[in-house]
């Protein structure tokens, strides 16, 4: 019996049952569609994640103190020995902003908003890969005289300003400490995560340190790499540089190597992490549509024994005009293939 008279009896087989075809090989549509979505959500969610690490600059490094607050990176308000040393000397920068912050409330008139306040310089724009839509970014001199001024995210100025009236000029409070509002950031939106990324302002980093958190030193440093393939080397010419600021021992024979009393991090590092953890996340949703597709599996399965039951006749009479059982075997895989196939193609489809 020839592979195309096989086709046809499985074809005019299916047809004269055509509803319980069609359950049969819903099984497997459900089960391939769902795997396909689970990976689709998966992969998609990667993207946007990238997408976002992206907005915040791709090729941004974070460095922050390690256990000791003042065990870091150690900067006087005055000096700031670590952040002028990697600034002046360090080669695959671009962009290099000390960063304090602080909790507050945002008072004007008879409105009020609880957000943060964060001390940069202006090269956090470039870091941070935002503009100023309204207004102007505060100056050099404004941070050398620790000027009150500030420049709001689009959600303080809305919650403060709900009459949509421009707050450029206006003084405003940021707990019981009056700052003029000299621009409005370009609104970025929410990110992956959820957060608000326009509930922020910020001022001069000396402003913050010496009229809101009182204290001498900063909390970290951002930098923006040259190139995001440049991002190692950059590390390692920070390493290399606050290393020898504070006086840290390297490695030799008798002696081992003190160890970083600082962290850095960068967004590469993020974006490798949350990618991992997307890829494991994708591999659960895959296994768990999965089953599903097992479960379609074990349904023709079940279909086909219960149509050789029914049709043992048949079989007989085939057997006995000459029929092999690899005749019998193939007419009932070429009826499942058929199932499958035309179920796997709609479960794509879908």
């Amino acid at each position: 019996m020839n592979t195309t008279n096989l086709f046809k009896i499985a074809l005019k087989a299916i047809a004269s049952n055509k509803l319980r075809s069609f359950l049969t090989a819903l099984g497997i549509i459900i089960g391939v569609a769902s795997v396909i979505a689970m990976l689709a959500i998966g992969q998609g969610s990667k993207r946007s994640i990238r997408k976002q690490i992206s907005e915040m600059g791709s090729n941004m490094i974070m460095i922050h103190p390690g256990a000791d607050m003042r065990g870091g990176v150690r900067l006087d308000a005055d000096e700031l020995e670590d952040y002028e040393s990697i600034r002046n000397e360090a080669k695959y920068l671009t962009a290099v902003s000390p960063s304090v912050n602080s909790a507050g409330q945002f008072i004007y008139g008879n409105n009020n908003a609880p957000s943060s306040i964060y001390g940069v310089n202006e090269d956090y724009l470039t870091i941070q890969q935002r503009k100023v839509a309204d207004g102007e970014f505060f100056t050099e001199q404004d941070i050398k005289t620790a000027a009150k001024v500030c420049v709001l995210g689009q959600t303080v100025v809305d919650n403060l300003f709900p009459d949509g009236s421009s707050p450029i000029g206006r003084v405003g409070r940021f707990n019981s400490i009056p700052f003029r509002v000299v621009g409005v950031l370009k609104s970025k939106g929410y990110n992956s995560w959820g957060m608000d990324q326009d509930d922020m302002a910020l001022a001069p980093y000396t402003t913050v340190m010496k009229r809101i958190l009182a204290v001498t030193y900063l909390q970290g440093i951002n930098c923006s790499a040259v190139t995001e393939d440049a991002t190692d080397m950059a590390i390692e010419e920070i390493t290399e540089i606050l290393r020898k600021n504070h006086n840290l021992k390297e490695e030799t024979e008798t002696t081992e190597a003190d160890v970083d009393d600082f962290t850095i991090r960068s967004q590469e590092e993020i974006s490798s992490m949350m990618n991992s953890t997307m890829d494991l996340l994708t591999i659960l949703l895959g296994s768990v549509a999965g089953i599903s597709l097992i479960v379609g599996g074990i349904g023709i399965m079940n279909i086909m024994y219960v149509s050789v039951t029914e049709r043992t006749k048949e079989i007989g009479l085939r057997m006995s005009v000459g029929a092999r059982g690899i005749d019998i075997l193939s007419q009932f895989l070429i009826e499942a293939a058929i199932l499958s196939i035309a179920g796997g193609v709609i479960g794509v489809i879908l």
